[in-house]
């Protein structure tokens, strides 16, 4: 990475608090007014399903927002709020059954090694902890009629969701967003003509179905119904342990525990308050609130848990809950409004895109993603991008979790998979574009989850493995499990860790700070020392592999997954030798111990082209054999994205090999599956081909109508991973070079982007025409010399003494 090698100040955390100096409420206010199609969501319908529902969130704090008349739904989540309580679930008969798997296994005697692993290797409990949900607000209006007009929109830039619709004369405006600097969510209803009578009612957390529905040719998803502009929803009975109670004038305090599973105890409790402020009669009670007579009237919403961290649950919900919504009373509403939309601005104002319009960006959002897959609507594109920077806005600050299977969004206590953190490419893909789309701030709650991992992960290293460092399978949770869980054949993989140090590496070199690479150094060597330990001798002398693992989560043709060194293991703990070699060797440390890693590194067994010309998943060829040939995971592709270990300048003999891999795989799986394709064809330099996938994604099949990931079900990774393959098309940075328009589709023959983040510390700004480059801006230290590449050319520019290098071609 020699030519993109310095620090530069745009891309450090300082940018942050300069951002929001210059992004005031009023230059904000004036870029509202030339805002664009491809930065707004909107609708002619209140939602019906949950997945038409508009999401706001503060990182920490989230809505779902479903713009009905008759009784608005508010659902409502807080990051912590988990089920069970710290536990343990390391499996102390690993370590003497680890010698015998790894010889059943190498022996060839899967079913039995399976078996074993079943009965000795596996946590307990052998499933995770699943994310929860506050439960639901509903709002009820009294005398509500079907509206003469209706309109609900969530602008990307100023993070607002509103609702605006007529009764006759009357007219009414709701707005909502969640405010990071006031930590609340805040409702403001207004009224026109008309007056607000409304009671406000509480739903606790509840089960909810989550159908794994597939989609029909050009239709909405299986359970959305036509929407009833006057539907009620019933609040039902509140469980024993929940309260409602009045806290002060015009505010309740709702009151909760969390649930247990797998065997684990509830160990969490939760306080929602809510306050209402306004020209009307209030009045808080047991039952909720109560407005009559308002004209305009703000609601503010707070909430918390009695989470402190991983292993301490000691915290006050109440006096936290309390505590932000009284400091939050003290502001008028016009302030909060502002305070909020000038932190959004900063981070979402970062960057932007401009790939094309057509006609069809005048439709409302649901009639845009109906033909998605005609490729036709360029702006979708943008938009898609656009709102996935939104999402990660809104689900990942610093101090927060990370953004988990859902994002912060949830619906009930049973959410798909757990909505936990998936680490065999999820939660990864989830941050893929952070650095790229001038997010990079927003990975800070991955780096403190890898901290907490490094915890709990030595002692399973230690107590399953015999080994030094630390490790994590296949997933995690929020009280950081790091045991293999669900089954040998998806949860003995022993790479989730290695692969999020990499994601850690990866945005240290976006950035270049010696400090973060210091605080993400420790976290590398951890994991380095576990496989320094227990990497072994491929029985058949082909270098040193791993055993047990498999690749994630795809059989091969013996009934089993559990194998011995499959490709996407070989290649990720390549990259984390490697950036373990450059982290240690920047901050001058542990240099004999270095020279050992880079001599272990040397002995991994090589990737290897099987008897079809293919990229082979496993050690061995078995791939034209394995029984499912169209399987959603894509692992032995890792080295291409997000490494760039194979890739079209270097190793073009393996690239030929991954690209007979992914034809045998398919265009289009589920969504985030759908995504890496895209992302994997923009990398080999396959423009046409990476958005005819992309074109898939953006189609009712993979898109809700709210644009949420359809995995089926809603899984946020597809949106990220979308955003990363749009961004890849245009710009890449990797080897040591600016890769112009790389895979630029025939589809997007102008365009323009401002704000993109290349490795190194760079900010570029492109804009192209005809299908080249038209202009080109890059920004950072003085001096700097930048290697760029655009297909067969390839030249070296100097950053001038101004911080930038400008380029115009004619």
């Amino acid at each position: 990475m020699a030519a993109i090698d310095a620090p530069f100040d745009i891309n450090r955390r300082e940018a942050l608090a300069a951002g929001l100096a210059v992004m005031t409420p009023a230059l904000l206010a004036a870029r509202a007014a030339e805002r664009r199609a491809d930065e707004r969501l909107w609708y002619r319908q209140p939602a019906g399903a949950w997945t038409e529902a508009l999401p706001v969130g503060n990182g920490r704090l989230g809505a779902m927002v479903f713009g009905r008349v008759g009784q608005e739904r508010l659902q409502l989540n807080e990051d912590t709020l988990w089920a069970g309580s710290p536990y343990r679930a390391d499996n102390p008969e690993a370590l003497a059954a680890l010698p015998e798997v790894r010889a059943l296994l190498a022996a060839g005697r899967y079913k039995e090694a399976t078996d074993l692993a079943s009965a000795k290797m596996m946590g307990k409990p052998i499933a995770q902890m699943p994310y929860g949900s506050l439960g639901d607000l509903l709002l009820n209006f009294a005398g509500a009629r079907e509206p003469t007009e209706y309109r609900r929109a969530l602008d990307l830039a100023s993070g607002i969701a509103a609702t605006r619709f007529a009764e006759g004369a009357a007219r009414y405006t709701r707005e909502v967003f969640a405010s990071h600097p006031d930590q609340v969510v805040v409702v403001r209803l207004e009224a026109a003509g008309g007056r607000l009578d409304f009671d406000l009612a509480y739903r606790a957390p509840r089960v909810v179905a989550t159908p794994r529905e597939q989609f029909a040719e050009g239709t909405l998803p299986q359970g959305v119904v036509a929407t009833d502009w006057l539907l009620r929803v019933d609040a039902g009975a509140l469980p024993p342990d929940v309260t409602i109670a009045a806290d002060g004038a015009g505010a309740i305090l709702i009151t909760g525990r969390n649930v247990a599973s797998s065997g684990i105890p509830a160990g969490l409790h939760y306080a929602l308050r809510v306050v209402a402020l306004g020209d009307g009669r209030i009045v808080a009670g047991a039952d909720g609130l109560h407005v009559r007579g308002a004209k305009a009237v703000t609601l503010l919403i707070s909430a918390a848990t009695s989470f402190v961290n991983f292993r301490d649950t000691g915290g006050d919900a109440i006096a936290k809950a309390r505590a932000a919504g009284k400091a939050a009373e003290q502001q008028t509403y016009a302030a909060l409004r502002a305070r909020h939309i000038a932190d959004h601005g900063a981070l979402f104002g970062a960057l932007k895109i401009d790939l094309g319009t057509s006609a069809a960006a005048a439709l409302p959002t649901n009639e845009r993603i109906a033909g998605g897959e005609s490729g036709s609507d360029a702006g979708l594109a943008a938009l898609y991008l656009h709102y996935s920077r939104y999402l990660l806005i809104a689900s990942s600050r610093p101090g927060t979790q990370p953004a988990n299977l859902q994002g912060i969004w949830n619906e009930g206590t049973s959410p798909p998979w757990g909505s936990k953190y998936t680490i065999n490419i999820n939660t990864e893909m989830n941050y893929w574009a952070a650095d790229p789309a001038a997010l990079g701030l927003l990975t800070e709650p991955l780096l403190r989850m890898v901290e907490d991992l490094s915890v709990t992960g030595a002692q399973t290293a230690r107590d399953m493995y015999g080994a030094r460092g630390w490790v994590a399978h296949h997933n995690t949770d929020l009280w950081r499990a790091t045991a293999p869980i669900d089954g040998p054949l998806w949860g003995l993989w022993p790479c989730g860790g290695a692969w999020l140090c990499n994601a850690l590496f990866d945005h240290w070199d976006h950035v270049r700070e010696t400090a973060l690479l210091a605080r993400v150094y420790p976290l590398l060597r951890g994991a380095t020392h576990f496989f320094l330990d227990t990497l072994i001798e491929d029985p058949k002398g082909r270098g040193l592999v791993t055993s047990p693992s498999l690749s994630p989560e795809n059989m091969h043709p013996f009934g089993s997954s559990l194998c011995i060194g499959p490709a996407m293991d070989r290649q990720i703990i390549r990259d984390l030798f490697a950036n373990t070699l450059v982290a240690g060797r920047r901050l001058e440390r542990d240099d004999a111990w270095l020279q050992q890693v880079e001599a272990t590194r040397a002995r991994i067994a090589p990737d290897r082209i099987g008897k079809a010309g293919q990229l082979q998943e496993w050690l061995e060829d078995w791939d034209l054999e394995a029984p499912e040939p169209h399987h959603r995971h894509v692992s032995h592709l890792y080295a291409v994205y997000p490494s760039g270990q194979i890739n079209v300048r270097d190793t073009p003999a393996l690239i030929e090999a991954a690209k007979v891999s992914l034809r045998r795989r398919g265009d289009l799986s589920t969504g985030w599956a759908t995504a890496w394709r895209a992302c994997l064809w923009a990398r080999m330099g396959e423009g046409d081909h990476a958005h005819a996938v992309l074109t898939g994604l953006l189609g009712p099949k993979r898109t809700y109508p709210n644009m949420f990931d359809a995995h089926p079900p809603f899984q946020i990774d597809g949106n990220f991973g979308g955003s990363a393959a749009i961004l890849e098309m245009v710009l890449q940075s990797w080897g040591g070079e600016l890769h112009l328009l790389p895979a630029l589709p025939s589809a997007w023959p102008e365009g323009s982007i401002a704000g993109f983040r290349a490795r190194g510390g760079l900010r570029v700004d492109l804009a192209w025409r005809g299908g080249r480059p038209s202009a080109l801006t890059i920004q950072g230290p003085a001096g700097m010399s930048v290697a760029i590449r655009h297909g067969a050319e390839r030249y070296k520019v100097e950053i001038a003494s101004s911080g930038r290098y400008t380029r115009r071609w004619t």
